[in-house]
């Protein structure tokens, strides 16, 4: 049965987070999280070569032992990357008892959260999931997504952000209806970031949306 999961995204810059296990799922999660600004810590007897050397540069927390109890404690998340379905159980009663969420790689019945695929073309994050019913599936969309999103969607969510921000800085934005944004963001704007026209670009997006303000406080 595929459940119906809240989709988030999760601030985690300088919070402290737990990944159970040292193999190669475990380096899946570290290299996710350290992205993210995450300080995090790694609890397995052994670190895969990968991992050894992210701890050698000082960049994770090894503690080269079994997970215990307790160790999830302060945490804002866990990430249980051994594989074993058993110990998943267990960790995920510890997680719950003590109000931590947690994902078990590849288990989503031992999971509070699960990690969808991901585009990322900074500034614009994608995130697709099949609520668990079909990873292949996710993985296939964010390829085809890969294909579709160009240099050109990254430069209009940078314009975008930088106009919003001056909007709401000049205490215009409030005044914007949500459907003159779409209109604002046609072909015409992105055929100007295409040509490297980025001021004429902003010119016509702060245009554009300043008369929708104007319009909608007549």
């Amino acid at each position: 049965m595929v459940r119906e999961y809240y989709p988030v995204f999760f601030d985690l810059e300088n919070r402290a987070v737990l990944v159970i296990g040292g193999g190669r799922l475990a380096l899946e999660k570290v290299e996710g999280l350290l992205a993210a600004g995450a300080r995090v810590s790694v609890v397995a007897y052994r670190l895969n070569e990968e991992l050894a050397a992210l701890r050698d540069a000082g960049r994770i927390e090894h503690l080269a032992r079994d997970y215990q109890q307790g160790d999830m404690r302060g945490r804002a998340l866990v990430m249980a990357a051994g594989g074993d379905a058993s110990a998943n159980a267990s960790l995920h009663a510890d997680a719950r008892a003590i109000g931590v969420p947690l994902n078990a790689a590849d288990d989503p019945t031992n999971c509070d959260f699960i990690l969808p695929a991901v585009v990322r073309r900074a500034p614009l994050t994608v995130a697709i999931s099949t609520g668990g019913g079909s990873p292949a599936m996710a993985r296939r969309v964010r390829e085809e997504l890969s294909d579709y999103l160009d240099a050109e969607t990254s430069s209009l969510a940078d314009l975008v952000a930088e106009v919003r921000a001056e909007l709401r800085d000049q205490g215009v934005f409030r005044s914007i209806p949500s459907e003159a944004w779409q209109t604002a963001m046609d072909s015409r704007l992105r055929i100007l970031l295409a040509q490297r026209r980025r001021d004429e670009a902003k010119t016509l997006l702060l245009s554009r949306l300043n008369t929708a303000a104007v319009a909608s406080d007549e």
